[in-house]
């Protein structure tokens, strides 16, 4: 039996050990850290086969190397194990590339970008899913991919076992998948070199995991590797970075602008004109198409008129009628922390935008909600450009309440740039209190926490520290 090991006891690290374990692989995870849960899950995994190792670091010296190492999203691809393993000749692949594996004969869409993924994501979910087709999100929303790889596999058997009872017996036989609609971060992409789907789509480009990535250069190449092997490519006509890109790169993609046809490159592609979302050279006609209008959006921000834009292309160019786009668009109220709407208390909006992890996702938090604002952020803070968002905090908030290991950090950059209305409040239940307060004294609107950096110092991760925040808002 061939030896796999999976690196990362996450959600799609436990989902990978099982689909291996299914496909006859001997299976073991290694996970750096213990903890009771993990105790836990390395007993009921035990039961199925699978030997789970804590406080373990993969080791490449064993007398019997795996055939195949699988690793979790957030593990990076450039760790000394890693760079072993294929330096021996080891099969080193992602765990969304061993998803593909077993679902490539399903047409997939894949989103990427530094921001809006989650969104766009979510939103072709919702259309897809209007329209009547079997297509759940998964990636860093939803399901690990693996885990819609398991239940795929076992529909399957499920299939032909009733197969094999004969003609006469009902069934109520589940809907076979017609589309994967998958979130893909460069990590992702990055361990995922066969991953081919139908239709690509690229949100945006700013400087982010650059910890990892170096540069600026080698986070756009790694995304490209994924958009040049999909079938269709939409791109966000408004970004900067990937409109110089795609004057030379991608001449052929659709690409989207919520300033108008003239401002598409190459004059294909979905665009806003007097309220409408309209589409351009996709059909046979080659009139343009209205689709619908841009007030049944619920989501503010004109950020968000860019994410209905691209979700709007997946579906018309997956076939999807005008009418089941304006449906789900109408019936669709957002993602979970982001811009997420918790409380109105004494007329003070408390919105949980915890999934601005960065500079650029934190200025259009700013940016969409009412000012002035008394602003939550911080955490574990991240390489990148701080300026826009700081100016964006000059015009808009009151005052800013400092949690986590970068309150130090943006201190130190609030005296350079000349903003000196903080605080450093340590926690979010500080944060929380003291800002009701601030708000009624400055007659602020809106509470938000926007921490433009990642959770890790304080927190599990992003969704967590939005449900802290919540927590303490309804408890004012």
């Amino acid at each position: 039996m061939p030896k796999a090991h999976v690196i990362g006891l996450g959600k799609s690290g436990v989902a990978a050990a099982r689909l291996l374990k299914r496909e006859g692989w001997e299976v073991e995870i290694g996970d750096t850290k213990t903890s009771p849960d993990l105790l836990k899950q390395q007993q009921e995994l035990a039961v199925e086969g699978i030997t789970v190792k804590l406080e373990y670091s993969l080791k490449l010296d064993d007398t019997e190397l795996p055939k195949l190492i699988v690793v979790s999203p957030g593990v990076p691809w450039d760790i000394p194990p890693l760079i072993a393993a294929r330096e021996k000749g080891i099969e080193t692949i992602g765990e969304m590339e061993l998803a593909w594996r077993n679902l490539g004969s399903i047409p997939w869409v894949a989103v990427t970008g530094t921001n809006g993924k989650t969104t766009v994501t979510s939103l072709i979910g919702a259309i897809f899913q209007t329209a009547g087709l079997n297509a759940p999100t998964c990636g860093n929303i939803g399901l690990a991919a693996t885990e819609i790889a398991i239940e795929n596999k076992e529909r399957g058997q499920e299939d032909k076992r009733t197969r094999g009872q004969g003609e006469n017996v009902e069934i109520d036989s589940p809907t076979p998948l017609e589309w994967i609609i998958a979130e893909l971060s460069s990590y992702q992409i990055e361990s995922s070199n066969s991953l081919s789907p139908k239709i690509g789509i690229w949100t945006t480009l700013t400087p982010d995991h650059l910890a990892r990535h170096k540069t600026v250069e080698n986070y756009y190449s790694i995304k490209a590797r994924l958009l040049k092997r999909s079938q269709m490519q939409v791109f966000n006509g408004d970004d900067p970075y990937l409109r110089k890109m795609g004057e030379t790169d991608w001449k052929n993609a659709y690409w989207t602008s919520v300033k108008g046809k003239d401002n598409l490159i190459g004059n294909k592609g979905f665009y806003i004109e007097d309220g409408w979302v309209v589409e351009t050279q996709i059909a046979s006609t080659s009139e343009d198409q209205k689709i619908m209008p841009t007030s049944a959006l619920r989501m503010v921000g004109e950020h968000n008129l860019q994410n209905l834009l691209l979700s709007v292309a997946a579906a018309r160019l997956a076939g999807i009628e005008k009418s089941a786009i304006h449906q789900a668009i109408q019936e669709f109220a957002g993602v979970p922390h982001r811009l997420e709407h918790i409380r109105t208390l004494e007329g003070i909006d408390f919105i949980n935008d915890s999934k601005a992890t960065n500079y650029d996702a934190a200025e259009v938090g700013l940016a969409s909600v009412k000012s002035p604002v008394i602003l939550i952020a911080g955490g574990a803070a991240k390489a990148g450009n701080d300026k826009p968002w700081i100016e964006k905090i000059k015009q808009k908030a009151a005052a800013v309440l400092l949690i986590g290991d970068a309150a130090p950090i943006f201190a130190k950059r609030f005296e350079e740039e000349g903003y000196t209305n903080y605080e450093d409040m340590g926690t979010m239940e500080k944060a929380v209190a003291h800002g009701l307060k601030l708000a009624k004294q400055h007659d602020a609107k809106v509470v938000l926490l926007s921490p433009a950096c990642a959770s890790f110092d304080q927190y599990a991760n992003f969704e967590v520290r939005g449900d802290d925040f919540r927590k303490w808002c309804l408890e004012l």
